[in-house]
């Protein structure tokens, strides 16, 4: 048996030799004095040799245990150096299975189902909020402290309700990695009773013809960008969803029917399922009364040359966020008293009180589509007469008293706060 001490003194030869200690270990002297462990057996009948480690970093007592493992291995009827090479596999695995790579993984095939703007949206969160702090760790060693400590951040800036959808991704994207045995357990589940409470309640709306009517008023005074001002008094009396409105491009409006103007939302730009976004009988359509018509026509004296009706200011070949109509409000001092989105419960609530009988019509104006596909097309066609009457009806009624189309656009302009800019403090006047 070899000792401890024999190996320290064998030095380097010209050509390399053995050191033979018991049960086939023994220690592989090179020319340049490296000394390494070495096992040799036999397998299916051929002779083999397993490297276990390197001297002095290896002792002699752990190579003789390492060597011991290996026997139980073959006494299994398995190759001691072909599970070394697994384990090295392995290994290599789970250091290139990072978060970021199970994530994108997970999204890849979550998405298939999900409508392109949720899609993107996921992904992009996921990129601005998660993937800096986690992205680039193995999985196997992010532990339920880690993900809460990334949720802490997003809470800290009042996303509650981001920070808990951003959770319930993580906690996919593990469950995702359990699955295809790359992680042994999901830390984002753990924390899910950690993290703050969400207080979740109905998004502030006016509900009163008055409310509405003072709100336009107000937003004709509040200094803003005027094609802004008139996206809020368009979404007033359409009761359209802010976001498929801010996205609107000129093409949908380029065809309007002088006697019978009815604007076509295309499905794929709806909130619906992505099955019926592929469906022409799931378009909405809204019927347009003469005071929508001549904002649009306004409209496109102001933007009509670019693609989108709302184009965004520092990108104009993309469109506005919907977020600028509820900052545009916010700086009117509806800050908690109505957000965009609201002016469709205004609109359902004031309607529905007047028109109790047209219940299902309203509902259809606010595109909440029957779940049947027949029911869907036969109801678009039933009512269409019966909606362009409400339309009409609910326009007369929020718009009386409120300020022309020329003072809403020749109210007001926001100054830029860092200085002078011509561009944008001075007043834009249009003759309507």
């Amino acid at each position: 048996m070899l000792t401890d001490t024999a190996i320290r003194k064998a030095k380097a030869q010209s050509k390399p030799y053995k050191l033979s200690d018991t049960n086939g270990l023994h220690v592989y002297v090179t020319k340049a004095g490296s000394k390494i462990f070495r096992y040799r057996y036999e397998f299916l009948g051929k002779e083999k040799t397993l490297v276990i480690g390197d001297y002095p970093e290896m002792s002699l007592l752990e190579a003789r245990r390492a060597r011991d493992e290996a026997r139980l291995l073959l006494k299994s009827g398995r190759d001691p150096s072909a599970q070394k090479k697994l384990e090295k596999v392995i290994q290599r695995s789970d250091a290139e299975a990072t978060f970021s790579v199970l994530a994108k993984e997970w999204f890849d095939l979550a998405s298939t189902v999900w409508a392109p703007a949720h899609a993107n949206e996921v992904w992009r969160t996921l990129k601005r909020d998660v993937l800096p702090h986690i992205g680039g760790l193995p999985i196997t060693v992010i532990d339920a402290p880690t993900v809460l400590g990334v949720l802490r951040l997003i809470e800290k800036r009042g996303a509650v309700e981001t920070a808990k959808r951003h959770r319930q991704r993580i906690s996919a994207i593990f469950v995702y990695a359990i699955s295809t045995g790359r992680a042994t357990s999901d830390p984002a589940a753990v924390v899910q009773s950690a993290l703050v409470p969400l207080h979740k309640g109905r998004r502030p709306a006016l509900t009163t013809v008055e409310a509405i009517r003072q709100l336009l008023a107000d937003v004709c005074k509040t200094p803003g960008r005027p094609h802004v001002k008139l996206a809020l008094k368009l979404l007033a009396i359409t009761a359209v969803r802010p976001g498929t409105l801010a996205d609107t491009p000129w093409s949908e409006w380029a065809n309007l029917d002088e006697d019978n103007p009815v604007w076509r939302i295309p499905a794929a730009r709806m909130k619906l399922k992505l099955e019926r976004k592929q469906d022409d009988l799931y378009d909405h359509l809204v019927p347009l009364p003469p005071q929508a018509l001549e904002i649009i026509a306004l409209l496109r004296r102001l933007t009509g040359r670019g693609e989108y009706v709302f184009p965004n200011p520092r990108r104009p070949t993309q469109p506005m966020s919907a977020n600028a109509m509820g900052y545009f409000l916010n700086r009117a001092d509806y800050y908690e008293k109505h957000v965009p989105h609201g002016f469709r419960a205004s609109f359902s609530s004031i309607m529905n009180e007047r028109y109790p009988q047209d219940r299902h019509v309203i509902d259809l104006m606010l595109a909440h589509t029957p779940k049947d596909r027949v029911e869907a097309a036969y109801n678009r066609a039933l009512h269409i007469e019966r909606r362009k009457e409400l339309a009409q009806i609910y326009a007369d009624l929020v718009l009386e008293g409120v300020p022309s189309l020329e003072e809403f656009v020749n109210g007001p302009v926001r100054i830029n706060k860092k200085g002078p800019n011509p561009a944008r403090s001075r007043k834009i006047r249009v003759i309507v």
